[in-house]
């Protein structure tokens, strides 16, 4: 049975060094994978998977029903690589971006996926709105 003594120095023993080490890691690591307003950034491209006529048809819609498509165009950023995939990529994620708070979604008859890594690439910049 434990003495009143034992008890009482265990209530006040200091965070062991490495439940500290654990909580700093923690907090570091939650820091780094969110944006400064505590949100994911998410975006929106074409499933590897995805024949390109469903990617035609899909990103056709999206530019047609509230995606910004100009930069897509020939002599425009994100042109090249001129691959439907790669299109398709930027149009789904304009499309989600600007709708998403609208009730849009990233599903585009699963020719679509999110993904939390920016597609970016010189020069064509991928649209995220929080």
């Amino acid at each position: 049975m434990p003495t009143s003594r034992s008890r009482e120095s265990f209530k006040t023993r200091p965070m062991s060094v490495e439940l500290m080490k654990i909580l700093l890691a923690l907090i570091f690591l939650l820091s780094v994978l969110q944006n400064s307003d505590g949100q994911f950034e998410d975006y929106c491209v074409a499933d590897e998977q995805t024949p390109e006529d469903q990617l035609l048809a899909a990103m056709n819609w999206a530019c047609g029903n509230g995606a910004d498509c100009r930069a897509i165009q020939e002599n425009q950023p994100c042109y090249l690589p001129n691959t439907a995939r790669d299109h398709a990529s930027y149009a789904f994620n304009s499309y989600y971006q600007n709708m998403k708070h609208k009730g849009g979604s990233c599903y585009f008859n699963a020719a679509a996926v999110l993904t939390g890594l920016n597609p970016s690439h010189d020069p064509c910049k991928f649209e995220y709105l929080p």
